[in-house]
């Protein structure tokens, strides 16, 4: 194997235009990783946060973008006891996926889902371990709730409309335009609210004979924030995955005390590899056969080769995507 791959760079931050396509060294897996030679490459919000200066990594992690990977087992550490060189997998990755090779903890892989391409299953595994950590570890959502989904044409929001409906949830959801709100009812999604034309805050008393919902999922932060206090029911809980807008805010937080309501979050990234190999386990458990027998699928909004991560960065930041934009690697 080679030294060098060819890996995306982004020197000190900035636009878009700062990435490059640059020779860099292929990584070595420590004892509990995998080197996996990558296909394909999904592309995330935080990636567009960490390439701007906003969003650093972790202690530890690659200095280098790319959260999310599927391709093929090309080196193991020698702990690694489940996987061997040759295994077809899809990763959540500490970073570097945007590259020819990228190491990950052997917790963090799954199995490709049957049926399923490379292309389908790199969509997977940033999204699909975010949803189900903050919905159903962290927000406890059951069957017969409701929920409240903002930005659901993203590839958190269409994946977070499909799961919670599949597993017996009420879905509301906000979006920007009429083809976002087609694009969400056709997965699922139960009322669709264009923010630009509406108040989702009266719309989900409306829809729900004013007791609002039992859980909201949230990318947007700031303004959002109060109206989503309001936007609960009775023993509530607001579950902030991002702040697209900012994640200060000056609350009234009487409707907390009021109606019992729980405000909590998480990001992925930070968490330990025990925590990720936890959630890995459910989602092979709980959501592997709904994807293999082709339900609560990826939806891809387009796919660039790795020579295009900065068109593909750019439509990320136009906020026109629906679904999952994707680098092919291979």
């Amino acid at each position: 194997m080679n030294k060098t791959m060819r890996g995306v760079t982004h020197g000190a931050g900035g636009p878009a235009q700062v990435m490059r396509i640059e020779e860099i060294e292929v990584p070595t897996p420590s004892d509990n990783q995998v080197l996996i030679k990558s296909h394909v490459v999904g592309i995330n919000r935080p990636d567009v946060f960490q390439r701007s200066g906003s969003y650093p990594p972790p202690p530890g992690a690659s200095p280098y973008l790319g959260l999310e990977v599927a391709g093929e087992v090309a080196a193991v550490g020698k702990n690694v006891t489940q996987l061997k060189v040759g295994d077809q997998v899809c990763a959540l990755t500490p970073g570097g996926a945007y590259a020819e090779y990228c190491v990950t903890d052997e917790g963090s892989c799954l199995p490709i889902p049957k049926g399923l391409s490379m292309l389908h299953a790199a969509a997977i595994p940033e999204n699909y371990f975010t949803v189900w950590s903050n919905l159903f570890d962290m927000g406890h959502l059951q069957a017969g709730e409701s929920i409240l989904i903002h930005g659901g044409s993203s590839g958190i929001g269409i994946t977070a409309i499909q799961l919670a409906k599949q597993f017996g949830a009420t879905v509301y959801t906000t979006v920007g335009n009429s083809e976002k709100v087609k694009a969400c009812k056709q997965r699922g999604a139960d009322e669709v609210f264009n923010y630009k034309e509406e108040d989702f805050v009266e719309r989900v008393l409306d829809s729900t004979n004013k007791k609002g919902v039992n859980v909201i999922l949230d990318m947007v932060g700031g303004s959002y924030i109060q109206r989503n206090l309001h936007s609960l029911a009775i023993d509530g809980r607001l579950l902030q995955v991002a702040f697209l807008e900012g994640s200060k805010a000056s609350l009234d937080v009487q409707a907390i005390m009021r109606k019992r309501l729980t405000y909590t979050g998480a990001t992925l990234r930070p968490r330990s590899d025990v925590q990720k190999a936890q959630i890995a386990h459910a989602l092979l458990k709980n959501v592997w056969p709904l994807l293999e027998c082709g339900k609560c699928l990826p939806v891809i909004d387009s796919v660039y080769p790795l020579d295009e991560v900065v068109k593909a960065h750019e439509r990320m930041e136009s906020s026109a995507h629906i679904g999952k934009i994707m680098l092919q690697v291979i």
